[in-house]
């Protein structure tokens, strides 16, 4: 930029490039904003989320406890063999601010029981319910923590960008439009003073 001729054609090239440059930073300025508001309401969900699976955890785990004690742990992994790998969700991606994000798509089933009720309890009925509720708030969790973890870095990204613009690029332009313009004036100056000297010479 120092080598850029001051010609009239370069000023207004640098006012051009202040002014998209500008107009970049703006529009990068309310991305970061709306991204960290985003940010917000997933860190909200993710707090409640992560105290909802805590509490279900625990009473399935109490559950799974009592079965161990009153079924013994043999039939309880037996029975845990009967039960499917979860595979009712799909993943897709849902745009915020240009940035793709994951969404889980799945429908709460009610539990199948595959295990007979010969030899099993309550106990057992409890904890493959609250197992499979501690499973659709995973699916929700790992929505919302991947959702963050995007968008945090998408921040981060934005934030490099809109410094390089305000603090490298806009006070680059603005000095070479300052220098440009100090030149320009004195060649006016200059090409007045040879004016004025003409025309003394001439009505001489």
């Amino acid at each position: 930029m120092e080598n850029i001729a001051p010609t009239k054609a370069n000023l207004i090239s640098a006012e051009s490039s202040l002014d998209f440059s500008e107009k970049g930073f703006e529009l990068l300025d309310k991305k970061r904003n709306v991204l960290i508001r985003e940010i917000m309401s997933y860190v909200e969900m993710s707090k409640k989320l992560g105290e909802e699976i805590n509490v279900t955890f625990n009473e399935a785990y109490e559950a799974l406890k009592n079965a161990n004690i009153t079924m013994g742990i043999q039939v309880v992994d037996q029975i845990a063999l009967t039960i499917p790998e979860a595979k009712d969700y799909n993943i897709i991606f849902k745009s915020v601010m240009g940035v793709e994000v994951p969404h889980i798509q799945f429908e709460k089933q009610d539990i199948n029981h595959n295990y007979s009720f010969y030899k099993t309890n309550t106990a057992m009925d409890i904890a493959y319910e609250k197992f499979n509720k501690v499973r659709y708030l995973i699916y929700e969790l790992a929505e919302v923590e991947n959702a963050v973890y995007i968008l945090s870095m998408e921040v981060k990204k934005t934030q490099k960008r809109a410094n390089a613009l305000q603090n490298i690029q806009i006070p680059r332009f603005k000095e070479l439009i300052k220098n440009i313009d100090e030149v320009l004036e004195e060649k006016e100056r200059e090409d007045f003073f040879r004016l004025k000297v003409v025309k003394k010479k001439k009505h001489r």
